[in-house]
């Protein structure tokens, strides 16, 4: 296991030494709303998280900036929430990967389930051009899919002073698949009043912690595959998070 190599901390001649036998891990969030309960920033502050955790176990990991922008284009019927749009989020990724040519590869970590086309047409993009790129994105209950228990317990794991569980009130709790069609024509808001696809009530910190444990250890399995010198992809995850 070795220490967290981050672009907060580095310069270009740490970069120069090292990024050929590196692979640039680049947290994908977002800035949406998350209920009355949680933050705008829970996509990118898990995301965040877990790409720190495999860069302390993969030594040739090196954590980029987030991405804090990503197609939230769902939520937008509630107000602060930022969104790029599909085109642009695509576009954004696949100018960061072409610019980090100097590393053996790029891993896009992504912690909101709306960005997953746009992330996977920039990935196959980018493989068509023969560069080294990896996906990865956490996996979740159907039932609980934005702002519900699971993400408000890992934010209480990693950011307890931003979570407001006095807020935290019951929103749509049907499966994610049986909402779709209305929500993607209509918004999160047409199904959700509160912004909430799950139940937050009741979530603990512990809980939290489990589930950072539970997706780093997925993390770091599908990542064996990612070591410098190996092959450019076929690992992307499914999703049906929002």
């Amino acid at each position: 296991m070795s220490g967290t190599r981050r672009f907060a901390d580095l310069t270009w001649p740490d970069i120069a030494a090292t990024a050929s036998g590196s692979v640039l891990v680049v947290p994908v969030g977002s800035t949406e709303q998350h209920g009355p309960h949680l933050p705008f920033t829970v996509d990118t502050d898990i995301a965040v998280a877990l790409a720190e955790r495999l860069a302390r176990v993969r030594g040739w990991a090196v954590v980029a900036p987030p991405v804090h922008y990503g197609s939230s284009g769902e939520h937008a019927g509630f107000p602060g929430t930022l969104s790029i749009g599909q085109a642009a989020t695509e576009l954004l990724l696949t100018e960061l990967v072409r610019s980090a040519d100097d590393f053996a590869a790029v891993a896009l970590i992504s912690g909101h389930g709306g960005n997953a086309v746009p992330v996977r047409r920039a990935v196959s993009r980018l493989r068509a051009e023969g560069r080294a790129v990896h996906f990865w994105e956490p996996s979740g209950d159907p039932a609980d899919a934005h702002a519900g228990r699971t993400e408000t317990a890992a934010m209480l794991a990693l950011r307890p002073d931003a979570v407001h569980l006095d807020r935290a009130v019951r929103g749509d709790e049907r499966p994610l698949p049986d909402l779709l069609p209305r929500l993607r024509r209509f918004g999160v808001r047409a199904v959700s009043p509160n912004g909430v696809l799950g139940n937050p009530v009741g979530a603990r910190a512990a809980e939290g912690r489990r589930q950072l444990e539970a997706w780093t250890a997925d993390l770091i399995a599908a990542s064996a595959a990612w070591a410098p010198g190996g092959p450019a992809g076929g690992d992307d995850p499914p999703c049906e998070a929002v």
